[in-house]
């Protein structure tokens, strides 16, 4: 069985203050979750408090990005033996904003799970094609590149905490979702990608989350499905009650 996983991605929002306060207000409501992997990923400056904060529950923190770099002169950039270092156990690689606003290719993103996987760091690599893509019914032609080179040269042995969020560029931020049938379907080429490029037995056991615009409404018709397995959050997980109650739903 694949325990549900579902993350939130708080962007450039919350000062370290408010991380603490959303913190404060969400935990009660999610003390009795069991079922579901809940991971937290906030900004770098606000990464020390959420630790403190959660320390001794089941929410887990994650980054946002990392460089592959253990060290070195790369200004402005955070290390995963930075991340590990305070307590971090997931990360995000590869997000479509990072590809777009930052120049991430496919190869930077493997090169970052990589460096993941070797300091025991969960990865969440996101997937996803942009509307002119799908449009052109090109969507399972980006998926398979974006695998391919993103997890070239990855041992089948070491990719065990390997996580995939196909984030479909055209639902995010926008207020658009992947209706479940589309949402299904790409989750399924995935996962048979998954299982070329690594092993069957992997591509089976690897989650797979849906992010783009997901919300308390939608979460449940998402997350029922059976090759989703839980959810990559933006705008509606930085309200505690909202992503408490998308955790919920999800979850049911």
């Amino acid at each position: 069985m694949r325990k549900p996983l579902i993350a939130a991605n708080w962007k450039m929002y919350k000062t370290p203050a408010e991380a603490t306060a959303f913190i404060g207000a969400f935990l009660p409501l999610v003390a009795n979750q069991q079922k579901t992997e809940i991971v937290l990923c906030p900004s770098m400056t606000s990464l020390a408090v959420s630790l403190e904060a959660t320390k001794g529950t089941q929410v887990h923190i994650g980054a946002q990005t990392m460089d592959w770099h253990d060290n070195g002169a790369y200004t402005g950039e955070t290390s995963p033996v930075m991340l590990t270092a305070i307590g971090v156990t997931h990360v995000l690689i590869g997000h479509s904003e990072r590809r777009q606003y930052f120049n991430e290719t496919d190869e930077t993103v493997n090169l970052k799970l990589k460096a993941a996987l070797a300091h025991q760091l969960t990865p969440i690599v996101c997937v996803g094609e942009l509307q002119a893509e799908r449009e052109s019914g090109r969507t399972n032609e980006v998926l398979q590149r974006q695998l391919t080179v993103g997890l070239k040269d990855i041992d089948a042995a070491t990719a065990t905490p390997l996580v995939i969020a196909y984030e479909p560029v055209w639902a995010i931020g926008t207020g658009l979702t992947a209706t479940p049938e589309i949402a299904d379907e790409a989750h399924r080429f995935i996962r048979a990608q998954l299982a070329e490029i690594l092993s069957p037995a992997i591509a089976a056991s690897t989650r797979i989350l849906y992010g783009g615009s997901v919300k308390p409404d939608n979460a449940a018709s998402l997350c029922c499905l059976e090759d989703i397995d839980g959810a990559l959050v933006g705008g509606a997980s930085l309200d505690p009650n909202s992503f408490a109650q998308i955790i919920a739903n999800a979850s049911a």
